[in-house]
């Protein structure tokens, strides 16, 4: 007789499987999944991982070269790109502390403008590494600061002159001399016009990039308060003739310059308050204030009333002096009116392309 073989391991579970039992587990199985489920119940909720961010922030690099030896300065790493030309001028200062970011010159060639501080870095990025020339501008000073001395020098000047110092003039002749009601009131304009040019610098006018070179403003007092000297000197001296058609031209003359100077603060106000449309800012209008009326014929009509302003006072006072200052600012005047006219002309052209700069047909 033949005897039965018993089915092998594998057969027996090929056998389970189809049938759908269960396999049975060996021992080191069976361990494991103990293991597992006491892991689990002992864990608690299971935590999904939390996810990788990945940073999509780019850095710049800003190398500074100096604009004349075409020397590598030192390097601003790390920029983020919305960071502006004033950030990289600090951050220079950082690594080089003789020069404070006012004093900071940047351009993006070695010719070309310098660069202002709002403009954004990404804005100049070509790559990665961006490379922007120095220049040491040298000493600055504030643009209110420029102007407050620029104005007071001759608000004091002209009163050390009206009060006639032993110093200046004869003391003998100024007691004997009477004055002249027209150099009162040339006293009174003359205080007048700088006073108002004082508090609309502090009240008024905005300024940006607000630095400017030292040099400039000791040209600009040697300007101011030489011219005020020789004008103070003639007007306020005892032997100083009043103008020959009298009273009637004075007065006229003062008519003139208050009215001149009332309408150079209300431009300036105006100015100052320029309406906005949407994203753009809007050329000032002519109001019912019939100072600004001015806005129809010129597009600088503050220089306009600047001019008009001394010329009433030469008119007024009948000093030489006092003419060639107003000559002189009449043509400093003009020039800085057609600059401005083109500026005025690319960001306001449908408003000003009929006006003239200054004086109407003439400038």
């Amino acid at each position: 007789m033949l005897k039965r073989q018993s089915p092998s391991a594998a057969e027996r579970s090929r056998h389970l499987a189809a049938d759908g039992g269960a396999l049975p587990m060996s021992h080191n199985d069976s361990r494991s999944v103990l293991n597992l489920s006491q892991l689990v119940l002992s864990a608690g909720q299971i935590k999904p991982s939390p996810a990788l961010k990945h940073s999509k922030i780019t850095y710049f690099e800003v190398e500074i070269v100096d604009v004349q030896s075409k020397k590598q300065i030192c390097i601003v790493d790390k920029v983020p790109p919305a960071s502006t030309v004033l950030d990289v001028k600090h951050k220079f200062h950082k690594a080089c502390p003789q020069w404070y970011p006012s004093r900071v010159g940047l351009q993006l060639e070695r010719n070309g403008p310098f660069l202002k501080d709002s403009i954004s870095i990404q804005s100049l990025a070509v790559s990665s590494i961006i490379t922007l020339y120095f220049t040491d501008l040298g000493q600055q000073v504030g643009w209110t600061t420029f102007f407050l001395t620029e104005y007071t020098g001759p608000l004091l000047i002209y009163l050390l002159f009206y009060i006639r110092l032993s110093t200046i003039y004869d003391q003998v002749e100024s007691r004997k001399n009477f004055r002249h009601p027209v150099v009162h009131l040339a006293c009174f304009c003359h205080c007048l016009h700088y006073i108002r040019h004082l508090l609309e610098t502090l009240f008024v006018h905005k300024f940006s990039e607000g630095h400017t070179p030292l040099k400039n403003m000791i040209k600009g007092c040697a300007f101011y308060w030489g011219f005020t000297s020789w004008i103070a000197y003639y007007i306020n001296h005892p032997r100083y003739t009043p103008p020959s058609f009298g009273h009637k031209q004075v007065s006229y003359a003062a008519l003139a310059f208050l009215m001149c100077e009332a309408g150079n603060h209300f431009i300036n106000v105006a100015l100052a308050h320029q309406t906005n449309s949407g994203n753009r800012t809007c050329f000032p209008s002519p109001t019912y204030n019939p100072f600004t009326w001015l806005f129809l014929l010129v597009s600088c009509p503050n220089y306009t009333y600047e001019a008009g302003s001394w010329i009433s006072f030469t008119v007024m006072t009948q000093t030489l002096p006092v003419g060639i200052f107003a000559f002189l600012m009449v043509i400093q005047m003009s020039l800085w009116a057609q600059k401005k006219h083109k500026l005025y002309l690319k960001r306001f052209y449908p408003e000003v392309r009929r006006k003239a700069a200054m004086i109407p047909i003439i400038f």
